[in-house]
């Protein structure tokens, strides 16, 4: 039963969090709501692989429709050759491949932003621009008296732990939202394939 609801009911619950994976990584380009360091290209280089836009929005926006499509979808007397238990076979089996690859794109967000966290921001220092917590292994993230090396943009730390801690999040949720309907779905599968052996049809 868990599964299934997470699998049949969460499924919507995707749109959102994909909306919000736009909108956080959108953020991560305007420090304090300054354009001028990406005109620069003075951002951390973790910003520019799109995770939150590309792969945890825009993909599973487009899988979570599918998959909603799938759902519904009722196979073709052609495909399903007149047999009820095979209705459901066409589009579990489809519905399964869509959800895995929204495994791989939420999880690739979910890579992308924690090695984004781990490494921490590219800013101004007294040395000049750098990433001066790359080297802490993300345990910068407790010392929070090392963030003022950062001189430039301002709370720019404070601005890149909260944006990446939160596509983190949301990446996070995607992942077992989709691996649930993966599992449902192939669960479902097996099952009905075991019951079409078991059960001959009688003319």
């Amino acid at each position: 039963m868990f599964l299934k609801n997470c699998s049949e009911y969460s499924i919507l619950a995707l749109i959102p969090l994909a909306v919000w994976s736009i909108v956080v990584n959108i953020l991560l380009y305007f420090p304090n709501g300054d354009n001028t360091y990406a005109a620069n290209n003075q951002l951390t280089n973790y910003v520019w692989y799109f995770q939150g836009i590309c792969f945890a929005g825009i993909m599973i926006i487009i899988l979570s429709t599918v998959l909603l499509l799938v759902d519904f979808y009722k196979c073709s007397s052609a495909c399903c050759a007149g047999k009820h238990l095979y209705q459901t076979h066409c589009s579990s089996l489809g519905s399964a491949l869509f959800a895995l690859l929204g495994v791989l794109f939420s999880g690739y967000s979910l890579i992308i932003s924690s090695l984004g966290l781990s490494q921490g921001p590219y800013c101004r220092t007294e040395t000049g621009w750098s990433y001066p917590f790359a080297n802490t292994n993300g345990g910068y993230l407790v010392q929070s008296s090392s963030w003022s090396q950062c001189l430039e943009p301002g709370n720019v730390v404070e601005w890149n732990i909260i944006l990446f801690s939160i596509l983190i999040a949301l990446s996070a949720l995607q992942v077992i939202i989709c691996l649930c309907k993966v599992i449902y779905d192939l669960v479902k599968v097996l099952c009905g394939t075991h019951k079409i052996l078991a059960q001959p049809d009688h003319v």
